[in-house]
C-alpha cells in the first residue's frame, strides 16, 4: 500500500509538476486480478481499486492497517464504475451494476470481489476512513438515490450530483460519498471552488475517454496550481485546497470526503474573481 504523507501549503507552493503529481496524484490504481490502495495522511483515508477480471479478488489486510482485518477498526464505501460485478461481504452477496454503492461498515471481515464477465470487468472504486461505531452495510441502486441538477450549458456545467453516503442517505460514522455526472457539451466541475477546513477530500475521474484529459485545479484559492487527469485517476485534496477541474470533454467524477461531519453542503465557496 502506498503511504501518503500530509503537505503544508506553504510547502505546496513551491512544487513543481513532477513533485505534484507524486505527492496528490493517485494513478496506476487499476490492475487486472488485484486490490490496489494508497493511505494517506489525511483523515487517514485510504483510496483504492479492485478490479477482479478472472479470478476472484479478497480483501486483505496491510501493515500499516495494524488490524486483523481491514475493516475492523474501519468502514469503506464502493462505487462500481464498470461492469457488472459481485461484492460478497460475510456470506451475503450484492450486485452491482454501473454507479450502484455499497457500504460496509466497522467489523465487516470477509469480502470478495468478482466480475460476471471477464472482458468487461467490474470496477470497484473503494473509500475507507476510520470509523468510533458500527453502521450496518447498505446497498443502493444508483438510480435510488437522491439527485440533483446544477448548472447550465451556457456555463458548460450542466451536471448531476448523485449523493449516497451522506447525513441524509446511507448512514456512516464520517464518510460521505456520490458523484458527479456532467452533460455532453458541459466540461467545468465544482464552480465556484470551495474549501472546507473540516475534511479531506478525493476527486476520482471516470468515464474519461482514452484521448482526453481533466485539468484539475487544486492549492490555496490565491495560489492554485493544476494536475493533468487521466481516466481511473484520483487527486487527494487537503482541507486548505480548492478542487475543482475542466476537460477537454464531459466525463464523471466520484468525490469523497472524511473528516469532521457528515454534512454534504458543508464547504467554504470561492468567488471566481477570486481566484489566482
Amino acid at each position: 500500500m502506498k503511504i501518503i504523507q500530509a503537505v503544508h501549503s506553504d510547502d505546496f507552493k513551491t512544487y513543481q509538476t513532477d513533485k505534484i503529481r507524486e505527492r496528490f496524484l493517485l494513478d496506476g490504481l487499476k490492475e487486472a486480478n488485484k486490490a490496489n490502495f494508497a493511505y494517506a495522511h489525511y483523515d487517514r483515508m485510504v483510496t483504492g481499486l479492485i478490479t477482479p477480471t478472472t479470478d476472484v479478488v479478497t480483501l486483505g489486510t496491510y501493515d500499516i492497517l495494524r488490524a486483523e482485518f481491514f475493516l475492523e477498526r474501519r468502514e469503506m464505501g464502493i462505487i462500481n464504475v464498470g461492469g457488472t460485478g459481485t461484492i460478497e461481504a460475510d456470506g451475503t452477496s450484492y450486485e452491482l451494476d454501473k454507479m450502484d454503492c455499497l457500504y460496509l461498515g466497522k467489523g465487516v471481515k470477509n469480502v470478495n470481489f468478482s466480475s460476471a464477465v471477464a472482458n468487461n470487468p467490474a470496477v470497484f472504486y473503494a473509500l475507507s476512513a476510520p470509523a468510533h461505531t458500527t453502521h450496518p452495510t447498505t446497498f443502493v441502486k444508483h438510480a435510488d438515490v437522491f439527485s440533483a441538477q446544477l448548472g447550465s450549458l451556457e456555463t458548460a456545467n450542466d451536471r448531476k450530483i448523485a449523493r449516497y453516503i451522506h447525513k441524509d442517505g446511507i448512514q456512516s460514522c464520517q464518510l460521505v460519498m456520490g458523484l458527479t455526472i456532467l452533460s455532453t457539451g458541459s466540461v467545468w466541475n465544482t464552480i465556484p471552488p470551495h474549501t472546507h477546513d473540516r475534511r479531506m477530500e478525493v476527486y476520482f475521474y471516470f468515464d474519461v475517454d482514452d484521448d482526453q484529459r481533466v485539468f484539475h485545479y487544486m492549492g490555496e484559492p490565491q495560489e492554485t496550481r493544476h494536475l493533468i487527469v487521466a481516466n481511473h485517476e484520483a487527486v487527494l485534496s487537503p482541507t486548505w485546497s480548492i478542487h475543482a477541474g475542466s476537460g477537454t470533454k464531459n466525463y464523471s467524477f466520484i468525490w469523497g470526503m472524511a473528516g469532521e461531519n457528515l454534512d454534504y453542503a458543508d464547504m467554504d465557496t470561492i468567488a471566481v474573481k477570486d481566484i489566482k
